[in-house]
């Protein structure tokens, strides 16, 4: 308490650069001089570092909520100081004091042992030689119960090396409770608290009303204005290293002179400042974020610290390399879509449930396993031209959903184009058609005159694909004119019969694969005419209404940035976390505070009205949610609200019991809670991890002729290869190939779709539509999952996994004798191991788990894409 004290906070942020952020901290004994000195030395720091930090005055008991949180569970000062040329110091070691701390907030501070200190208020810790007591204040809250019981253990571990007893005791609470009359022994006895009169503060506040002073050759000069607007401060204006210390050493005789000494004082620099500075005026200009040199910002920070003598082993390391999203997400999960019509829904069949139109509104549900239990996420889509009565209905029965099981989804509202990339890979393969079904939006284009553009089959229409890869792929109906290209993307365009497929000079060998499957779902049965970015025909463009100027420059994928701490918000997602005990009115609230947090733009960072909100319940929060946290997975297990799980721990001094999970794992009938995921595959697309086979073997088309209609053509994209049809404990001896009678019994046997949750908080159950054709649609795409392995020939070789086993030089691509008859899009799986990890550089295993991005690198460098 009589030290003043400098912190430096750098911050590597994931574009590359450093923030920094300077506190300097005066205990409350701190000599006048030593407090100066601080505050003089932080500008020398800053400008060591640059000139870019954020600089923080910080005043013992009145600290910024920031600079609390670098410290966990609390700050605790200490009497005394370090001896210095300010001041001497007498030591004085003794056994174990007894001390009483009172806790405010993330704040804790000493005060007198004594009853007088006590109040109802607070949350006090009385810190004895065997054991700690907690004091709850009866006006205090769980959240500040629960706080202070990370200083108890904290106290625990460091003063007593985790070996004393914990109690807890309530206000109120006389001698009877053994525990609450040995806490009050130590007064002497029991006496009631008396309340608490107001306490008159000498501050001088000015509510709303902001002063502007402009330090001007070593004076404040006051700045008259009828509104705070950014103009107002001089940007063309270089301050050198004395005027920025002169200006620091007015701002503390400012508050000296008019008593303030509680308030903070923040020191910005221009292109720097913070959203609570830039919040003080009524508009502030969107500029772009300047940034210092990460490498020279490394460069000074490290050559500060070596200084110091610490070790800087590891600051120089540069930034990481830009990576494709990862989702966080299972992709092996049932999915089921509604579209929204005349304030109901409508449940669409498997091969339509990834055709949206821009004119309606839709619902999708998705269950996936998790780590231990099944879990669910259901969500709204908004098309951009939907009507406000269809996403009101949406929203409605969306949120009905989610409170028929028992809140244990995740709820989230999306708009078309601000889609995040979980959506994307759990639909795998997207459409998006001009128009719209629903019978509200067609009524209000025809009260409006505003022509019906709804997407024809047999009409024109061009359609933008992207997408990384086959996992995650869409197609897009844009304007069908030639300004509408862009040489990053390929196209395809249709007129009826008449298909092009055009590829940008900035797209890859990739792009031009999503190209071909996309074409397989939009035109199925029709021959296209590939076009070159500047070698097309005159019909290509004739098509498009003629030749005219399009983008051509690359378009290249914005950073992740770093999350905000106390909101957890990315620039293109919002999390809005629900605990377990709040009330069921308010649980319904939570999109709405969402949106309203995104409308009011807190953060001053202009985010768009149609960002994507998650709702995420306690308990059931998802991997792309606690992706940005330790996480400790126990603790959504124990009992009781936060501060009853903690002091669990906290007196036992261990993990709490397990053993009653707090709710019950949803389930479903014929389907396993937590199942291996090679036995996992996905009822309307494909798993990530097995990407769709282009071509079928003889013997799988004859089989799937049996189910097909004459007319229908074999897609050249089926679903994903489940590579086993038993469980571990039924698998037949692998010596032997399943013969067709199996195969045929373990298709017919795994129709069923998934049945509703059990105990009776039932998630959407599918309608049980018996027409033909949905029956055939149904039938093909399970006889399309299935691998037949009748093929394969007794003498050739097989892998671990049962597969035949090919040289490299017959299975890449330019092969002079290639082989016939195998999963082209998984040439590598037929390589021996030996072979594989000769050419790969590692094993299938290894192999397996990198992301899909790079293993389709890594194989169409050896030509086996």
């Amino acid at each position: 308490m009589g030290d003043s004290y400098i912190i430096l906070k750098t911050t590597a942020l994931k574009n590359g650069s450093l923030r920094h952020d300077i506190h300097y901290w005066i205990g409350k004994d701190t000599s006048q001089d030593e407090s100066g000195t601080a505050a003089i030395l932080t500008v020398e720091l800053d400008a060591a570092l640059g000139g870019r930090a954020v600089q923080y005055r910080e005043i013992q008991g009145n600290e910024t909520d920031k600079f609390l949180s670098y410290f966990r569970p609390c700050i605790m000062p200490q009497p005394g100081g370090v001896a210095s040329g300010f001041k001497h110091v007498e030591v004085n070691e003794q056994e174990h004091e007894t001390r009483l701390y009172v806790c405010t907030g993330n704040r804790v501070v000493h005060v007198p042992f004594a009853r007088s200190s006590l109040n109802h208020d607070d949350i006090f810790i009385l810190d004895t030689k065997s054991k700690i007591f907690q004091f709850n204040g009866s006006n205090s809250s769980i959240q500040e119960r629960a706080k202070a019981l990370e200083v108890v253990q904290y106290i625990k571990d460091t003063f007593h090396e985790g070996k004393c007893e914990v109690a807890a005791v309530e206000d109120g609470r006389l001698m009877a409770d053994a525990e609450a009359g040995e806490f009050w022994g130590f007064f002497g006895g029991f006496a009631p608290l008396p309340r608490r009169a107001p306490v008159e503060d000498n501050e001088k506040y000015e509510e709303t009303v902001f002063k502007l002073l402009c330090f001007n050759q070593g004076k404040l000069e006051p700045i008259n204005y009828e509104s705070l607007l950014h103009e107002l401060l001089k940007t063309n204006k270089t301050t050198s290293l004395q005027e920025r210390k002169s200006a620091s050493e007015a701002a503390e005789k400012l508050l000296s002179d008019d008593n303030r000494t509680k308030t903070h004082v923040i020191k910005v620099i221009e292109g720097f400042e913070t959203v609570m500075f830039k919040s003080k005026f009524k508009e502030w200009p969107q500029t772009p974020d300047l940034k210092l040199s990460s490498e020279d910002g490394r460069g000074k920070v490290a050559a500060l610290l070596k200084r110091q003598g610490l070790n800087v082993k590891g600051l120089m390391k540069a930034a990481p390399a830009k990576e494709e999203p990862q989702a966080y997400i299972d992709c092996t999960g049932s999915l089921q879509v509604w579209r929204i019509n005349d304030k109901d829904k409508i449940l669409l069949p498997s091969a339509d449930q990834s055709k949206f139109y821009t004119g309606d509104c839709y619902i999708f549900q998705y269950m996936y396993p998790g780590d231990d239990k099944e879990e669910c996420l259901i969500g709204s889509w908004f098309g951009k031209k939907s009507i406000e009565e269809d996403r009101v209905t949406a929203i409605s029965l969306a949120s009905k959903m989610v409170e028929s099981a028992k809140f244990q989804a995740v709820q989230t509202r999306l708009y078309e184009g601000k889609e995040p990339i979980q959506f994307f890979v759990i639909f795998q393969s997207f459409q998006v058609f001009k128009g719209g079904l629903s019978s509200g939006y067609k009524k209000f284009i025809a009260e409006n005159g505003i022509d019906d553009d709804t997407y024809l089959e047999d009409g024109l229409a061009l359609f933008r694909i992207q997408g990384s890869g086959p996992e995650n792929m869409q197609a897009i109906q844009v304007d069908a004119a030639a300004s509408s290209l862009n040489s990053s993307y390929s196209y395809i365009l249709h007129d009826g019969n008449t298909v092009f497929t055009w590829t940008g000079n900035l797209t890859t060998s990739l792009d031009q694969e999503v190209v071909e499957r996309q074409l397989d779902i939009i035109k199925p049965n029709s021959q296209s005419r590939s076009q070159k970015e500047g070698s097309e025909t005159d019909q290509f463009w004739s098509l498009l209404g003629g030749k005219s100027e399009y983008p051509s420059q690359k378009i290249g994928r914005a950073n992740e940035s770093d999350p905000h701490l106390f909101s957890c918000i990315l620039p293109k997602d919002i999390f809005v976390w629900v605990g377990q005990q709040v009330d069921v009115k308010v649980r319904l609230q939570a999109l709405d505070i969402g949106e309203k947090f995104v409308k009011l733009d807190f953060l001053m960072e202009n985010l768009s009205s149609d960002t994507p909100i998650f709702v995420i319940m306690e308990g059931s929060e998802p991997t792309f949610f606690t992706r940005f946290f330790t996480w400790d997975s126990a603790k959504s297990l124990m009992h009781g609200n936060s501060y009853q799980r903690k002091l669990s721990i906290v007196k036992g001094g261990g993990s709490p019991a397990l053993d009653k999970p707090k709710r019950r794992t949803p389930t479903y009938s014929g389907r396993s809670t937590v199942q291996d995921k090679s036995q996992r595959s996905r009822s309307m697309s494909f798993s990530p991890e097995r990407v769709r086979v282009r071509g079928r073997s003889p013997a799988f088309t004859a089989l799937a002729a049996n189910f097909e209609s004459a007319n229908s053509r074999n897609l050249s994209t089926p679903p994903p290869v489940v590579k086993k049809l038993y469980p571990k404990s039924a698998t037949p001896d692998s010596s032997s190939a399943p013969s067709k009678s199996s195969a045929t019994a373990s298709l017919t046997g795994s129709f069923d779709r998934p049945k509703s949750v059990k105990d009776g908080s039932e998630l959407e159950k599918p309608k049980q539509e018996e027409d033909a054709k949905e029956g055939i649609n149904t039938m093909t795409s399970r006889v399309e999952s299935l691998t037949i392995n009748e093929d394969v020939k007794e003498n050739e070789p097989e892998d671990d996994e049962g597969l035949p086993v090919y040289p490299y030089d017959r299975l890449i691509t330019t092969a002079a004798d290639p082989v016939t008859e195998i999963d082209v899009t998984r040439r590598e799986t037929y390589l021996s191991s030996a072979e594989f990890k000769d050419k790969f550089g590692m094993t299938k295993e290894a192999f397996s788990k990198l992301p899909k991005w790079k293993q389709n690198r890594m194989k169409i460098a050896l030509q086996l894409f």
